[in-house]
C-alpha cells in the first residue's frame, strides 16, 4: 500500500471566544491559505476532504456542512466529516491514500466552545441510562480520576503541578499555544482546588480554534516539503464508555495502540492531555522514557480547542520533522471522558 506523509500543518490562534459563526469558516479561511501557500496546492489539487467537529457543539445539525464554505464551491469537492476529533478524520484520510483512491487530502478540524454550556454538552457523550441524567462535567470526571490516582499513591499533587509548569514554560515563543501563567512548582501548589484535587493549572483551557493538516502519498509529498514528515504507524482503540467497569488510573486502549504503532526511538511526543494526570497516564501506557521531550509545543494545557486539539497534536508532532528538528515523533488524541478512546501515529522522516 502508499505510504502517506504530512506535508503541512496549521493552527487557528487559541481563543476564549471568537465573533465568528459556528460552522468555523472565519476561523478555517486563513489556515486553510497558509498551507496552500505552504504547499504551492490550490484546492482542486485536494482529492479528498475530510473534517471532524461536533453538531452538538454548535448547537445545530449539519453544521460540518455549512463549513465546506470556507472550501468553496467550485470545483466539486470529495468530502467526509467524523463527529468528534479531527485526528480521527486525519485516520479516514490516510485510508483513503492508502487504497490509492487519491493521492492528496486536506484533514481540517474546528470547534467554538464558546458558542454554548461545553460541560453540559459533554455530559451528552455519557451513558443514558446511568450516569447522563447525573449531568457529570468533564472536569468533575477528571477530578475522580485524579483522585483515584492520588488515593493509589500513582501520583502526587506536586507531580501534576510539574506538568503543568514544564507545559507553561515550554509554550514561551510558540505562537500557537495562547496561554500561559506561573511556572514556579510552589505556587502552583498554594491555589486552592477548584475540582477537588484539581486546581486551574490541572486543567486545560478551552478555548475556540481550528486545525488542518495536509496529507500527500509519499511518492508525491517530496514535491510539496523538503522534509515530508510519513506516517509510520497509526492505530485507535476504545475503552468501555462505562465508568465503572475499568481502572481509570490506566489507559488499556493507549497501551493497545502504541504497541500496535511501536514507540521505540521516538525523540518528540505530543500528548493530548487536557488534564496533567492524564499527561502521565499516557505516557506510561506509551513506555515513553525521560528521553522523549514531551509536549515541546506546551501541549493541550496550553490551549485546548475542541475538536482539534487532538489533530493539532499531530500537527506539532509532524512540524519537528518537517523543520528537521526530530527524524521520529509521536501524535496521540483522545475522545471521550477520562481518556476512553486513543488513537496514536509515528511519523518519520521521509
Amino acid at each position: 500500500m502508499t505510504e502517506v506523509a504530512v506535508v503541512a500543518f496549521a493552527q487557528a490562534p487559541n481563543v476564549r471566544r471568537t465573533h465568528g459563526t459556528t460552522n468555523g469558516v472565519e476561523m478555517l479561511v486563513p489556515i486553510f491559505d497558509e498551507v496552500y501557500t505552504r504547499t504551492g496546492l490550490s484546492k482542486a489539487d485536494i482529492g479528498f476532504w475530510c473534517s471532524g467537529s461536533s453538531d452538538y457543539l454548535a448547537g445545530r445539525a449539519f453544521s460540518f456542512i455549512s463549513a465546506v464554505d470556507a472550501i468553496g464551491a467550485f470545483p466539486p469537492i470529495h468530502e467526509s466529516h467524523v463527529e468528534m476529533d479531527a485526528a480521527w478524520a486525519l485516520y479516514e484520510a490516510w485510508l483513503k491514500i492508502r487504497m490509492g483512491e487519491v493521492d492528496t487530502a486536506l484533514v481540517y478540524g474546528f470547534g467554538k466552545s464558546s458558542a454554548g454550556d461545553l460541560r453540559r454538552v459533554l455530559s451528552l457523550q455519557l451513558d443514558p441510562y446511568t450516569v447522563a441524567p447525573l449531568w457529570p462535567d468533564s472536569v468533575s470526571i477528571a477530578a475522580l480520576q485524579a483522585r483515584l490516582g492520588l488515593e493509589s499513591g500513582r501520583w502526587t499533587e506536586k507531580d501534576l503541578a510539574e506538568v503543568a509548569a514544564r507545559s507553561r514554560r515550554d509554550a514561551t515563543g510558540n505562537p500557537r499555544a495562547q496561554f500561559g501563567g506561573e511556572t514556579d512548582v510552589a505556587a502552583l501548589l498554594d491555589a486552592d482546588p477548584v475540582a477537588d484535587p484539581l486546581r486551574r493549572h490541572d486543567i486545560a483551557p478551552v478555548t475556540d480554534g481550528a486545525a488542518v493538516i495536509v496529507l500527500a502519498s509519499a511518492e508525491r509529498a517530496r514535491d510539496l516539503a523538503d522534509r515530508p514528515a510519513v506516517i509510520g504507524g497509526i492505530e485507535h482503540r476504545i475503552d468501555t464508555p462505562s465508568l465503572g467497569a475499568r481502572d481509570l488510573t490506566t489507559s488499556p486502549s493507549t497501551r493497545l495502540a502504541g504497541e500496535a504503532v511501536g514507540t521505540d526511538g521516538v525523540e518528540v511526543a505530543e500528548l493530548h492531555a487536557p488534564f496533567t494526570h492524564q499527561e502521565l497516564i499516557v505516557r506510561d501506557e506509551l513506555g515513553l522514557g525521560d528521553a522523549v521531550r514531551i509536549n515541546p509545543s506546551g501541549g493541550t494545557l496550553t490551549g485546548n480547542p475542541m475538536f482539534s486539539a487532538g489533530l493539532a497534536r499531530i500537527g506539532e508532532a509532524a512540524q519537528r520533522i518537517l523543520d528537521g528538528e526530530a527524524t521520529r515523533t509521536l501524535g496521540h488524541a483522545t475522545s471521550g471522558p477520562a481518556l476512553q478512546q486513543n488513537l496514536v501515529t509515528v511519523l518519520e522522516r521521509g
